[in-house]
């Protein structure tokens, strides 16, 4: 149990079973090795009934605990929901000890919602089940932490980065439908989620306080849930909703006009950084022709140096073929937008010298989206295929951090006629400010 479960002394409140309404489907019944030995030197007429079942739905592992008491009654009221990460919150080992809880009449669903990425899940072509190293050890190690808690609890957790990962509500929608609990709703405001990664220095990431905003229930800190301190004051977290403030559409500048018959346009922002969706929106009804060098297949292989995977992102130093095409366009009279990231004044120099070449002026459109609203986009399109309709892979955090490291800002001094400034601006129906307005990251 972590440092602030171990310390908490006398609880302040009080966690009891929630009801279990649903049939399990698909369970795989175990207890891992622990389970096991222990069973193995029990008799058979002490041996209690089995509490843990396990099955996985898409890419998430889920274990339901029950305790001899068997189910509770139906409620009929809002349900309350006490939801917690696992590792550094609940645990840093698997020690079997009780989880703080007193007998006043509150009751609550428990719940502990966790990214499990290291988790593999290799699915058997018979039988359905999945089963791999990192799994069983997984199972084992939970089942201490739920045996020992023994109280009726579940646990959900993420293997993939997809819909289901914090701070993304997937896991909290299956464990919604899992219980029944629309039928009479969540007591959003008496519910919370207690989890270590609230974006404070020390902390890896913000994926804990992110997910109870998206859900919409109070967020704490184990330091503060357990151990009753005091809040601290953390950095904001990049808010997506901030993006969302629309002006009347009387009073919003147009962002781009044509000056020439013919003319080369070159982008220059991060990926991420809505370039693409300027082109759509913006110039091509415009008539301009769209050169991008992920269309033409022309990205290059990189290898992430912590996990040796190989990704494939743009800002390929090869950039012939784009030129070959962007020339072909321009000869023909047509006017071009060069949809890359362009972030250096070496890159952008060769398309000012293809530019003099056709004799035509050259113009740059500046993406200023910060990396946060950047690495934002990357992680929305991926996950939503409404929002994506070029269905781009999602980018390794490499992409991103290799164009900052590159990106000088562009200068008139290089040549073009003029530079127009772009900033982030969302475009969307109601269903798809609501999808983006939602931590992803």
């Amino acid at each position: 149990m972590s440092e602030a479960a171990k310390r908490a002394g006398s609880p302040t409140r009080a966690i009891s079973p929630p009801p279990l309404r649903r049939k399990v489907e698909s369970t795989v019944t175990t207890y891992g090795s622990e389970r096991t030995v222990a069973s193995f030197f029990t008799p058979t007429s002490q041996k209690k009934p089995e509490k843990i079942s396990w099955r996985v739905v898409n890419s998430v592992v889920i274990g339901k605990y029950t305790t001899d008491s068997g189910e509770q009654p139906a409620r009929r009221e809002k349900a309350k929901v006490a939801a917690f990460d696992l590792d550094s919150t609940l645990v840093v080992t698997a020690s079997g000890n009780s989880f703080p809880r007193d007998s006043s009449d509150w009751r609550y669903h428990v719940v502990i919602m966790s990214n499990q990425k290291r988790i593999s899940l290799q699915k058997e072509l018979k039988g359905g089940r999945a089963d791999s190293k990192s799994l069983t050890n997984f199972k084992e190690r939970v089942t201490g932490v739920m045996r020992g808690i023994d109280i009726p609890i579940s646990v959900y957790a993420a293997t993939e980065d997809d819909e289901n990962r914090k701070p993304r509500t997937g896991m909290w929608r299956e464990f919604v439908e899992d219980y029944d609990l629309d039928v009479f709703g969540v007591d959003l405001a008496a519910s919370f989620y207690v989890g270590d990664a609230a974006g404070r220095p020390r902390d890896h990431s913000a994926v804990d306080r992110g997910f109870a905003l998206n859900v919409g229930i109070p967020f704490k800190t184990p330091e503060e849930f357990f151990l009753n301190k005091a809040a601290k004051n953390v950095p904001e977290l990049f808010n997506p909703s901030s993006y969302l403030k629309t002006d009347p559409a009387d009073n919003v500048p147009v962002p781009f006009a044509r000056q020439s018959p013919r003319e080369l346009v070159i982008f220059c922002g991060s990926p991420g950084a809505g370039k693409s969706t300027f082109y759509w929106n913006h110039l091509e009804p415009l008539g301009y022709e769209r050169v991008n060098q992920d269309n033409l297949k022309t990205v290059r292989l990189v290898y992430n140096p912590v996990n040796l995977k190989r990704y494939a992102y743009s800002g390929c130093p090869q950039r012939q073929k784009c030129i070959k095409v962007a020339k072909e366009f321009l000869a023909a009279g047509s006017s071009v937008v060069v949809d890359n990231t362009n972030a250096d004044p070496n890159t952008r120099a060769e398309w000012v010298s293809v530019a003099k070449e056709f004799n035509v002026p050259i113009r740059c459109i500046h993406f200023t989206s910060p990396p946060e609203l950047c690495k934002h986009n990357n992680a929305v399109r991926a996950a939503n295929r409404s929002l994506n309709p070029e269905s781009r892979p999602p980018l390794p955090g490499i992409a991103f951090g290799d164009f900052l490291k590159r990106f000088k800002e562009p200068t008139l001094d290089e040549g073009f006629s003029d530079i127009v400034r772009v900033d982030f601006r969302f475009q969307g129906d109601e269903e798809a400010r609501r999808l983006w307005g939602q931590y992803w990251v």
